[in-house]
């Protein structure tokens, strides 16, 4: 015969086996008694006032997306990227609305520039809690045409990159002892291709994929959770430039080919970098601190077709 509930032993917090309690214990308990955990609500659990957050190619698009809601949750937010009058652009926008920002201008495949945005992240702010590894490209060239040189440069920064940012973030924020968070955005070519001519953008974001769950076990001791984001369709500066230079294909209508991606989407629209967005900060925050080595998909439900 199954035991009641209340007579199966549980864990507290310390992990010492404890029982749940009786019934006579919630009819004549008070609330706090109820709910030892209770003064965990007197603040708001996405804040994330104190804590420093870098984000790589934070100037535009996803990045930025991701960015503003990091600052407006009161986080100290380093924009790392290589456009120089877009990172500026940013940073203004930002600090009009009294934000705490600050920027970096670095290439993350390059191993002495990574550890140079760092050291001055925690020069400038006193912290790295969160990492964002946004840092990408996404050049369309069919495979028959692709050089080793393209091949390259794709996984040097959508993936050597990754490595570098969580290499030395990950130093930092064990250093420091206070845990945190690390990001990355994958794609949902990480889970299934989306177009021809992206194979070795597929490899990258496989490659990342793959490393954000094996480093989530390597830095779980160290209460640094480690996980990603996996964004469908988004509608960015960079999406845009590629629709325009697109070549042109025999047969193929570039008209066309949004209208067919988002036949393919249940909820009808591409999404924006706030989608993405409002998710890091959920990552970010207190929200997620249960969750490691997982990676969410926001594509409006397009893997699903």
């Amino acid at each position: 015969m199954a035991k009641p509930i209340n007579e199966l032993p549980r864990l507290n917090s310390r992990g010492i086996l404890r029982r749940l309690p009786s019934e006579s214990t919630y009819l004549n308990a008070s609330s706090t008694d109820l709910h030892p955990w209770s003064s965990r609500f007197k603040y708001k659990l996405t804040d994330l006032t104190g804590k420093t957050a870098i984000v790589t190619g934070g100037a535009v698009g996803i990045g930025k997306g991701i960015a503003y809601r990091l600052a407006e949750a009161g986080a100290k937010v380093m924009i790392v990227d290589l456009a120089d009058q877009k990172r500026e652009e940013t940073v203004s926008e930002f600090k009009k609305n009294g934000w705490r920002i600050s920027s970096y201008k670095s290439d993350v495949s390059n191993e002495q520039a990574v550890k140079s945005m760092i050291d001055q992240t925690v020069e400038e702010f006193k912290s790295i809690d969160i990492l964002v590894n946004n840092a990408g490209i996404y050049p369309q060239v069919p495979v028959m045409k692709m050089t080793s040189a393209d091949f390259e440069k794709v996984i040097a920064i959508n993936l050597k990159g990754v490595f570098l940012c969580t290499k030395y973030a990950a130093n930092q924020m064990i250093k420091l002892g206070n845990g945190g968070k690390i990001i990355n955005i994958t794609s949902i070519d990480a889970l299934h291709p989306s177009s021809v001519g992206l194979a070795h953008y597929d490899a990258s974001k496989h490659g990342a994929w793959g490393f954000t769950k094996n480093v989530a076990l390597e830095l779980a001791p160290h209460k640094i959770w480690v996980n990603a984001i996996a964004p469908g369709g988004i509608l960015t500066p960079g999406v845009e430039e590629i629709q325009k230079n697109m070549p042109t294909i025999p047969e193929v209508d570039p008209s066309k080919i949004l209208e067919k991606f988002m036949a393919k989407i249940p909820m009808k629209r591409m999404g924006e970098p706030d989608d993405i967005g409002k998710v890091a900060l959920f990552l970010a925050s207190d929200m997620s601190s249960y969750i490691t080595g997982t990676q969410i998909v926001v594509d409006g439900g397009y893997l699903l077709s």
